[in-house]
């Protein structure tokens, strides 16, 4: 572990020497070997971050490598479409979550490679690092962070920067 590296721990995060609040899965931390689709559970481990999403349309861009969601922009979360677990475009047959939401918990997206980019049905879609709905909101696995605290981390990811996930 290194000071690049996003820890997440019940205490909360740390990163480049802060802490921060934060809050995960309604079902709590598990192991990634326990982690299954709509437990709510955020997953133990060392997880790397592949990706990150912005609106540019009520922020800029947070780092050269973010990209836009536009309103089609969609993430499939049922294990029966071979787009389990990616990005897709509207309209689609399958479940799958909007990215462009009415609320700001999906304006800055970073993307975990949790069950990515071959997801395994069943085993979990997207572990996003997002903002979180209020203090000590849980979310439905994914790691959730104040707007201001998560403005401050996504500029300062490196490709060396991994989320940590301590039970």
């Amino acid at each position: 572990m290194t000071s690049l590296d996003l820890v997440i721990t019940p205490m909360g995060a740390l990163f480049r020497g802060r802490r921060f609040a934060c809050s995960v899965g309604r079902g709590g931390i598990v192991p990634a070997s326990l982690k299954r689709e709509g437990d709510g559970a955020t997953p133990a481990g060392k997880h790397r971050l592949v990706g990150m999403l912005y609106r540019p349309d009520r922020l800029t861009r947070p780092a050269d490598w973010a990209l836009p969601i536009g309103p089609l922009d969609l993430w499939s979360d049922d294990p029966e479409d071979e787009d389990y677990n990616l990005m897709v475009r509207a309209p689609h047959q399958f479940s799958h979550e909007r990215l462009r939401r009415a609320d700001p918990m999906y304006d800055l997206v970073i993307i975990t490679d949790w069950n990515w980019p071959y997801a395994e049905p069943g085993r979990g879609s997207a572990i996003f690092i997002h903002q979180w709905r209020r203090p000590g909101a849980q979310t439905a696995g994914c790691i959730g962070l104040s707007r201001r605290d998560l403005h401050w981390i996504a500029p300062r990811i490196t490709h060396q920067t991994r989320l940590i996930v301590q039970g």
